[in-house]
């Protein structure tokens, strides 16, 4: 028999356990199947075999001359299948030299960051980390090529397509940041004094829209954009020797009010909170080094969550 398709693969199985045994009744044993099954099976070896495989003699049972020639090939390509079905190996991050790659904003990375590589430096010192900022278009490409292991961001922004698993980490929410003691703002802020102050935007894209702008489209108003900026780091430096205000997700917002003279207040709009999400590629949901990467992610978003709770 010269085509694979016609050749049942499993009887490869059985070959090999009747060439170990050279008996029809300790090789059914083996194959927990009763004898007349594997008088059957060996019967459809010879078969497709076009060969007796086994013949019996007085000294019992003796393979052909084909029969031999087949037991180290037969038993090399069991033992290839087995590497291929076998588990894969458990992750040893201690002793790894693993190479990850995370898309996120820079939001993400001031918030996750720090901690996240305290505990890869305890824990998976060998283990390399490439952040790459997000970019205007969902990375899909980038996660189906495997160029990228996972995307961090809310996912009202992200709006990650159906096909990629999306596991929430926390939500935040947005609040106004402005300068301490700005003579227009006080402990809250209305709707209509926060409209008529000039706003800071940060756009990672240069588009001088953002989600609040969105949202007051749809209620037909709107607000003067002063000033965009591409990255978030240099709010804490501009705000303090200005009037404007920055809407921003709460939790850097108190990161900022920390570093220079800044308060927060709430936004003065019905906002529903932003979930942040983890992004992966469904391929990468039982691999060992991607399945351990989400579960620190989590488990840093975990800690995060509990100490803001104290």
């Amino acid at each position: 028999m010269s085509d694979l398709r016609q050749f049942d693969l499993n009887l490869l199985v059985a070959f090999d356990v009747l060439m170990r045994e050279l008996n029809v009744s300790r090789a059914a044993e083996k194959m927990f199947v009763t004898q007349s099954t594997m008088s059957h099976i060996l019967q459809r070896l010879r078969q497709q075999l076009n060969d007796p495989v086994l013949v019996r003699t007085n000294a019992g049972m003796r393979p052909s001359e084909r029969a031999l020639a087949l037991v180290e090939p037969v038993r090399a390509i069991l033992r290839e299948v087995e590497q291929v079905i076998r588990p894969p190996a458990e992750f040893d991050p201690a002793n790894s030299r693993h190479r990850f790659v995370i898309h996120a904003t820079d939001y993400i990375e001031v918030l996750l960051l720090p901690p996240l590589m305290t505990r890869l430096g305890a824990a998976a010192p060998g283990i390399d980390i490439h952040f790459k900022r997000t970019e205007a278009a969902f990375p899909t490409g980038s996660l189906e090529d495997g160029e990228m292991d996972v995307v961090l961001g809310f996912e009202a922004v992200l709006k990650p397509p159906a096909q990629f698993r999306c596991e929430k980490l926390f939500d935040d929410r947005m609040v106004c940041v402005v300068r301490e003691g700005h003579p227009k703002v006080g402990d809250s802020l209305g709707l209509e004094e926060y409209l008529a102050l000039p706003h800071m935007l940060i756009s990672r894209t240069g588009v001088a829209t953002g989600l609040i702008d969105d949202w007051l489209a749809e209620h037909g108003r709107e607000r003067r954009i002063a000033l965009v900026v591409s990255h978030f780091l240099s709010a804490p430096l501009v705000l303090p020797g200005t009037d404007m205000v920055l809407s921003f997700p709460k939790r850097i917002a108190e990161q900022f009010a920390r570093l220079a003279r800044l308060k927060t207040v709430p936004v003065p709009i019905d906002l529903p909170p932003y979930n942040l999400v983890m992004v992966w590629h469904p391929l990468n949901d039982k691999e060992p080094a991607h399945a351990w990467l989400r579960r620190q992610i989590l488990e840093v978003c975990a800690e995060l969550c509990a100490e803001e709770a104290v």
